[in-house]
Formats: C-alpha cells, structure tokens, sequence
C-alpha cells in the first residue's frame, strides 16, 4: 500500500492545486477578453392577426367563406370534421 502512494490521484491533486491556480492567472498586462456582440431582436413588420395571406383586399371588398364537413382517417377511426375555406370578393 505504502509503495503505491505516490502514484494516488488524491496526493497529486493535493500538490498540483497552487502550481495549476498560478498558472491560469492572466497577467495584469494582458488585453481583455472579447464581449459577444448584442443579439438582434427579429420582430414582423405587421402584427399578426391570423389573416394569411397579408394583403389590402381593397375598398368595399367581402369575405365568402363555405363551410363544409369532411371525413377523416385517423388510427382511432373514421371522423367527420368542419373545414371552412374563405377568399375575398371585390364588393
């Protein structure tokens, strides 16, 4: 047991700690580290309504809409479901 001890990882960690703290101290001449750039902050030009596609349907326009229901295949079973389609129409 004795003969092994120097080779302990608790007894170089022990010795090595001031030589390793020393050793990564920068000198007091030594340029500063660089600051990351500031992030950019990505906002939409518009405010988002829910309306897609984004355009001026112009003055008096109307919205039709139709209402459908269709059936769909899902691994629980075949179910119907509402599905609306709209566009604009001048007015």
């Amino acid at each position: 047991m004795g003969l092994f001890s120097p080779f302990c990882v608790g007894a170089e960690a022990q010795t090595a700690g001031p030589e390793i703290r020393l050793a990564q101290a920068a000198p007091p001449d030594a340029p500063p580290t660089r600051k990351r750039p500031p992030r950019l902050r990505v906002t939409p030009y518009y405010s988002p309504d829910g309306v897609y596609p984004r355009y001026n349907p112009g003055p008096n326009a109307v919205r039709e809409c139709n209402a459908t229901y269709v059936q769909e295949f899902r691994p629980s079973g075949t179910v119907i479901v509402p599905r609306m389609s709209c566009y604009w129409r001048p007015g």
